[in-house]
């Protein structure tokens, strides 16, 4: 055949020279040919022979993912050494995108790294990373549908366009598959909750040289259980109980003086505020459930257990992938491939909503950028002595009483049905015309998620219920009054981009130097739409502030071209270069790479490369959100940070206060420059290893301006000012009071390019395969980065954050851990196979510089608003995250040609996963844990087992 495959975006073949990379470039040639097929690899546009080229490329083989263990595609590429800091895992309850799952190379945001399915862009997930960054979700990409994972570690915009800023990770699915399979596993965790069922069925049928075509379908089905928070309530992680080392004891319904000892629990009480002795006499309370009263809420007997927070979402995935291929006349080939991939999840924030026990201070609204403040505020939500509290109650006490205690009937807090929809038409043309090898392909792809939200409460409809007689606070009410209260509803956003790409290459000159000059040349287009309107009881501020939206889209126009040459024996040079032009902007980005081998057993390579991306509709299309992300004292309420100095406002210390989002039109493009440095190293049969240095800046970063720009100063918008409790100075004695000013509203943060980031490392990876003969095969494969160094700079201050918490402001405080390994060793003999993979990530410190945490005894406070040692002084031990690591076992046995039995043990040794005090990015409030980086500890052992079936 005289066509070659080029696939423009068809992205990675090898690089990262592990015994898995090894196996994957040699299955791509031709057994028993007697000259190897010419081939399209990564960082090229240009076939090639040998697959080894300067750019670093990790590549995991379907047969690595089936050694896993894992059940998802999100579980193993949270454990890539190349994932870093921002990287969004599914146990992040608190993301804006929870449930999905983002790859973050290098620690540069999911949104520096290109997501690619089949070499072609995908369509980012509807909802974005902080309601900012566009992302590919992996969450829902079925196992079964895979060919391939490979990962470009090396900046790639010259050929891949915006995104490519890091790196790219290629999601290669099957092109074709002939009979029937069969395979399904089932396991389950030691401790509880998390069981999960996966059954796969792929059948397909014509050989594509005899029969010129191939038609085949993979269906996949995965339920994985739920784990609740209190699943785990034996681990000290997860215990909310902090006197027992040392600080607050923040559990429900425990009173005590950081609380001003109103906290409510498992019963619904009034308090008189106003009578003597304050909360310290019995008199001025009144439970409503008889099991509860004074003596035993002081002692902590009418605690409230949190049976509605998730550590792991329960999610459905139903996944389909129908693909035919063609071929055409004249050595022409076409493929088609379909799909529809659908992740079903439920998640929330934990508890459900509480009463308001002196005040609302409302809703904050954002119509279209238009910001209406306190909506619905409710000056006091207090009641009268005498006044009706809801059913068959009225307020015994001579004063206004305060109602404490959670809303009976209620779902958790924000709670979450997601459905998210891929979709995915692709469509490739192969051949050759007129001396040129082409690649002609388009697609049409969509992400669509579909939400049904409940737990959020319609404050004036409570107390309108409450008032009026009709609510029974303590429970039992009808459907009817629930929904009136926390109504149900629904949304639907979008994310859709089409592509078109065509690429053709040829020889330019058979011979120049020491080879042939070749040429590749290609375009690219894409329209990308999105469509994330805001929810529509929080666009009119009903029952909770207007929920992130965006509207807006882009167009993409590029052209590109590529040389590659061999001038001297043994030195390959590869020139290349984009010009893409969006709506608002233009880049255009060349790149080079060399490698020289001396010898055959040594290469060194190097790259370099100019890389951007382009401000999305996020950021300045018509878009808005609120978020929260430190913790902070209320500069007026609480100034000097101690809740009980006279005049301060308890409640007003240690807060998280809302900042308001706001896009901006006139954002420059990020650019980023990065080379590489490595070697190639095959010193003897069997043993493959490449090593390689990593330098990237990135300019013009596109953040927030709080907590980036150190110019930056908050202005506080404030509700009006309303009765509270305020210290009089003498021990933990309040009074009630109105306060100089209202409580904080929110502030408003504009989107910026906001100064740069500059990482560098080192990666290796190590395989080495060892022929026992009758013994069978050994198999060892080490993947490590270490990152040297990890600056932030803006506005002419330069923190260095390797090995710290931060940048905790763009990466959910997920941590920037300067090591992180995984080690696997495999046996094979006959039809036993056996992988055992260790997960390693390093300790790193629990402070952000970045955001001013750089006090060890208040470092969970002031990083992320976290009250485990409020008004006390954390300690030292907390003020580093140790290392983790997980060892996971894997067995397969093939029983017949056509059977094969498998189990599984993931987290072996039931590693828990440790404190890291600092973050935000775990499962609700109460878990004190690292669900980016250790989520595999929260999961803790689990087991399954599973089999295979070939018809």
């Amino acid at each position: 055949m005289k066509s070659m495959h080029i696939a423009v975006l068809q992205v990675l073949a090898t690089g990262a020279f592990s015994v898995g990379a090894a196996g994957s470039a040699m299955a791509q040639a031709t057994p028993g040919a007697e000259a190897p097929q010419r081939v399209v690899v990564t960082g090229s546009l240009i076939s090639r022979t040998d697959t080894e080229t300067a750019a670093p490329v990790q590549v995991i083989t379907a047969q690595e993912i089936q050694r896993s263990g894992k059940t998802s595609i999100a579980e193993l590429l949270s454990d890539l050494a190349s994932n870093g800091a921002g990287t969004l895992g599914t146990g992040f309850s608190g993301a804006f995108a929870n449930g999905a799952s983002g790859v973050s190379l290098r620690g540069l945001t999911v949104g520096s790294t290109l997501v690619l399915i089949d070499g072609h862009r995908m369509s980012p997930y509807a909802i974005g990373d902080d309601s900012q960054r566009s992302f590919v979700d992996v969450s829902n990409i079925p196992f079964d549908a895979i060919d391939s994972i490979e990962v470009l570690k090396s900046g790639a915009s010259s050929l891949y366009g915006s995104d490519a800023v890091a790196g790219v990770v290629n999601i290669k699915l099957k092109k074709s598959f002939n009979g029937t399979r069969f395979s399904a596993d089932s396991g389950t965790t030691e401790h509880g909750g998390g069981t999960t069922h996966r059954a796969s069925l792929s059948t397909g049928f014509g050989d594509l040289d005899a029969d010129g075509y191939n038609v085949f379908a993979t269906a996949e089905w995965r339920r994985q259980g739920a784990i609740r928070i209190d699943d785990r309530k034996q681990f000290a992680w997860d215990d909310l109980d902090w006197s027992k080392r040392g600080g607050q004891n923040l559990t429900y319904g425990v009173p005590n003086a950081r609380n001003s000892f109103l906290s409510p629990g498992s019963s619904p009480f009034l308090y008189n505020p106003s009578g003597a002795g304050g909360a310290q006499n019995a008199a001025n309370f009144l439970f409503l459930d008889p099991t509860c009263n004074y003596t035993a809420y002081r002692a902590g007997g009418c605690a409230k257990e949190d049976t509605y927070g998730f550590i792991q979402p329960e999610t459905e995935n139903k996944n389909l992938l129908v693909g035919f291929t063609k071929k055409l006349p004249q050595d022409w080939e076409m493929s088609i491939k379909a799909s529809v991939f659908q992740r079903d999840n439920l998640n929330n924030r934990g508890m459900p909503p509480a009463y308001s026990p002196t005040s609302f201070a409302g809703t904050n609204v954002n119509n279209n950028g238009a910001l209406t403040p306190g909506f619905g505020a409710i000056p006091s939500t207090t009641f009268a002595p005498g006044a009706a509290v809801g059913s068959s109650l009225t307020n015994p006490f001579g004063n206004n009483a305060r109602l404490y205690g959670y809303i009976p009937g209620l779902d958790g807090t924000s709670q979450q049905q997601n459905k998210a929809t891929t979709t995915r038409l692709a469509v490739d043309f192969t051949g050759a015309a007129m001396g040129w090898d082409m690649q002609l392909a388009g697609g049409l792809t969509k992400s669509k998620v579909e939400v049904d939200y409940s737990g959020f409460v319609d404050r004036t409809a409570l107390y309108s219920l409450l008032r009026s007689g009709q609510w029974n606070a303590l429970g039992g009410n009808t459907q009817s009054l629930i929904d009136q209260v926390s109504p149900r509803f629904s949304n639907t956003l979008e994310s859709k981009l089409n592509y078109v790409d065509v690429v053709g290459s040829r020889e330019l000159m058979s011979q120049l130097g020491a080879g042939p000059l070749k040429l590749a040349v290609g375009a690219h287009w894409h329209k990308r739409t999105w469509d994330a309107p805001p929810s529509p009881l929080t666009l009119n501020g009903q029952v909770g502030s207007t929920s992130a939206f965006v509207f807006g889209e882009e167009t993409n126009k590029a052209i590109f071209a590529e040389l590659a040459a061999t001038p001297i024996n043994n030195v390959e040079f590869n020139l290349s270069s984009r010009y893409d032009k969006f709506d608002t902007n233009k880049s255009f980005t060349p790149a080079a790479t060399l490698k020289w081998t001396p010898m055959k057993e040594v290469a060194l390579r190097g790259t370099f490369a100019r890389g951007f991306r382009s401000p999305n509709p996020a950021e300045t299309g018509n878009s808005g959100s609120f978020f929260l992300y430190h913790g902070i004292n209320d500069p007026i309420l609480c100034a000097n940070g101690q809740q009980y100095s006279a005049g301060n406002v308890p409640g007003a210390c240690n807060i998280q206060p809302t900042y308001v989002q706001r896009p901006n039109k006139d954002l420059s493009p990020e650019k980023s420059k990065s080379y590489t440095l490595g070697a190639v190293l095959q010193p003897f049969k069997g043993l493959n290893a490449t090593i390689d240095y990593y330098n990237i800046e990135v300019r013009n970063q596109i953040v927030t301006a709080a907590g980036n720009d150190p110019t930056y100063v908050e202005t506080f918008v404030r509700g009006p000012a309303v009765p509270l409790d305020i210290a009089t100075g003498v021990g933990n004695n309040v009074v009630v009071g109105t306060p100089s000013v209202g409580p904080i509203l929110f502030a408003e943060s504009a989107y910026i390019n906001g100064g740069s980031t500059k990482t560098s490392g080192v990666e290796t990876d190590i395989g080495y395969r060892w022929n026992l003969n009758e013994n069978g095969v050994l198999r060892a494969n080490l993947s490590y980065a270490h990152t040297i160094s990890y600056e932030q700079t803006v506005a002419g201050v330069t923190y260095q954050l390797a090995g710290t918490q931060g940048p905790s402001v763009v990466s959910g405080a997920t941590g920037s851990p300067k090591d992180r390994a995984q080690l696997s060793l495999g046996w094979t003999r006959g039809p036993l196979d056996i992988n055992t993979t260790l997960n390693y990530t390093s300790s790193f410190s629990a402070l952000d510089p970045s955001v001013g945490g750089t006090d060890c005894t208040t470092a969970a406070a002031d990083i992320a608003g976290r009250n485990y040692f409020q008004n006390l002084s954390q300690p030292l031990q907390y003020c580093h995250v140790p290392s983790f690591t997980t060892t996971n076992l894997n067995v397969q046995y093939k029983v017949s040609p056509n059977l094969t039995l498998k189990g599984s043990i993931l987290n072996v040794f039931d590693r828990q996963p440790p404190f890291d005090l600092s973050t935000y990015g775990n499962a609700t409030t109460q878990t004190s844990y690292n669900a980016s980086l250790h989520q595999a500890g929260a999961v803790g052992r689990f087991l399954s087992l599973g089999l295979a079936y070939t018809f």
